[in-house]
């Protein structure tokens, strides 16, 4: 069993406590109201660190009782709602990066990309953001108020992880929604809705929070925390992302101040040496962390764990989803598959022969045939697997031990790399890290490049990673004519859609019960 040494592992009922209170102010309803008050549980600096574990679980799991126990938020699946796992259908599946061929209500619209504005599955991401955002929001609350009066060590270091999760999920909001409900730590719990927050005023605040967390002392240097925990490389990839990200968002150019994080980031991680390894059920080892001695390309991982950290999203999901048909379950890792994704012809058909990230079951033609038949067409990826670099079996077929890279310093280069490609970098600079990433890969390097061949390159890197969606829409080329993709528009051969897809709706039951807020354009 690999050695994760998180707390997340012991969930204790300090772990839930203040749920019901924090979630109050976002429109949602936790489901177990037995909660013990916070004098009776917050009595060491112990129960404080488990009260963390739970704002760092709910990226892996859907609930504290294990894939089969009851989800932490009502009325929210506790396997489509597994906060990765909704993050990827929001992120790729409305893409040209997958295709699912079941036909649960609402799930066809996501890749057609004509969900509506209760669809369920954007109800799901939404829900669990703001759910991650309330844990933080109570943590920071609890912390502050010292209800038994322990005595802390590290009592800046509760709070700085805690806001640089609270940043990430900010984040995610701003990306997906744009003007979002909003509250922190002093917000009055459960008096009203809480206020939207304009897409320019969140920008101003995840900027700074960022900022004070980078320069500040509390938070732990850049691969020095333990293993699955934040540190000060995460909150500098949530800011360089966010600058990425500027003229979508507030229309404004800030590409200069996202490639100086970047160099920044470049000079202080590693990019591993082998590709797929960084995808396997040991990628632990692949991670920042000096504790394993190995190359530091993961900058953040969300932990998986077949026997303690169990959930139907993340990546159990992308291996299980991802195998079925004529596949081999066991060259997976796995028991058997669920026979749900494909990757549309426009991606599998952008790798070159040798590029070693073209990790595909190839045994069906590249075209879908039919959308709802896993074996019609389209290949299978198979970057994400639950077996060890060493080709070792992993600890358990059941669930996965791959850990989620959320952040790594591939992303950094092509950031880079495409802010150079704008004008905004050294050119120099750009060149080298674009032709870093495509050496690791086993292809040409190249002389010049466009911005363009940027985001081909990371369609090529970060398949299934969560970044698809947002890096189309930075090109203007998500709900467009001027690129189409297989069913893009409920087109086989792929049709623009309206702008008003560059966001997704908020949930009309959210909109409906709070007056503050005002539903996005277009639905």
């Amino acid at each position: 069993m690999k050695n994760i040494k998180i707390l997340m592992m012991s969930f204790v009922a300090v772990a839930t406590l203040g749920l019901s209170s924090c979630v109050k102010d976002l429109e949602t309803t936790p489901i177990d109201p037995n909660v013990q008050l916070p004098q009776d549980v917050l009595k060491d600096e112990a129960a404080f660190e488990a009260l963390l574990a739970k704002c760092y679980q709910g990226l892996a799991c859907s609930s504290s009782d294990g894939a089969n126990g009851g989800p932490d938020i009502n009325g929210v699946d506790g396997g489509f709602g597994q906060y990765l796992r909704a993050y990827f259908n929001l992120q790729c599946l409305t893409t040209d990066e997958a295709t699912c061929c079941w036909n649960d209500t609402g799930l066809p619209d996501m890749h057609n990309m004509n969900w509506q504005a209760s669809n369920q599955f954007v109800v799901a991401m939404y829900y669990r953001i703001f759910y991650q955002v309330g844990l933080c929001n109570e943590l920071i609350r609890q912390v502050e108020a010292n209800p038994a009066g322990v005595k802390f060590e590290n009592k800046g270091a509760l709070i700085a992880e805690a806001r640089a999760l609270r940043a990430l999920s900010y984040y995610h909001a701003i990306d997906l929604f744009g003007n979002v409900p909003f509250s922190t730590e002093n917000d009055a719990v459960g008096a009203v809705g809480p206020r939207q927050i304009n897409r320019a005023d969140l920008f101003a605040w995840i900027e700074k929070e960022c900022k004070e967390l980078i320069e500040g002392n509390d938070l732990a240097a850049e691969g020095t925390n333990v293993y699955g925990r934040c540190d000060k490389g995460f909150v500098k990839m949530i800011l360089a992302k966010l600058y990425l990200n500027a003229e979508v968002y507030i229309g404004e150019d800030r590409y200069t101040e996202c490639a100086a994080i970047c160099e920044d980031l470049i000079a202080k991680y590693e990019l591993n040496d082998s590709f797929a390894a960084l995808f396997c059920a040991d990628n632990h080892l692949e991670t920042a962390n000096a504790t394993y001695g190995a190359t530091n390309e993961i900058i953040f991982a969300v932990p998986h764990d077949g026997i303690n950290t169990t959930s139907y999203g993340g990546t159990n999901f992308l291996i299980f989803a991802g195998t079925g048909g004529d596949m081999n379950a066991a060259e997976a890792g796995i028991s058997s598959g669920w026979g749900g994704l494909s990757v549309t012809k426009q991606v599998s058909e952008r790798y070159t022969d040798g590029d070693a990230r073209a990790m595909f079951f190839t045994a069906y033609d590249t075209e879908i045939a039919d959308i709802f038949n896993f074996t019609s067409g389209g290949y299978k990826s198979t970057k994400f697997r639950n077996v060890n670099h060493d080709g070792t079996t992993a600890q358990t077929t059941g669930f996965v031990d791959t850990d989620f890279p959320l952040f790594r310093v591939a992303d950094a280069h092509l950031m880079l790399a495409e802010c150079a490609a704008r004008g905004k970098a050294d050119q120099a600079k750009g060149l080298a890290s674009i032709n870093a990433v495509r050496e690791r890969a086993g292809v040409a390097t190249l002389t010049s490049y466009t911005a363009q061949d940027v985001l081909d390159e990371r369609s090529r890197e970060f398949l299934w990673e969560g970044c698809r969606r947002s890096d189309l829409i930075r090109f203007g080329q998500f709900t467009t004519a001027d690129y189409v993709w297989e069913y893009k528009g409920s087109v086989k051969e792929g049709a623009a859609v309206a702008d008003h897809r560059n966001l997704f709706p908020l949930p009309p039951a959210d909109v409906n019960a709070n007056s503050n807020l005002k539903q996005n354009a277009g639905y």
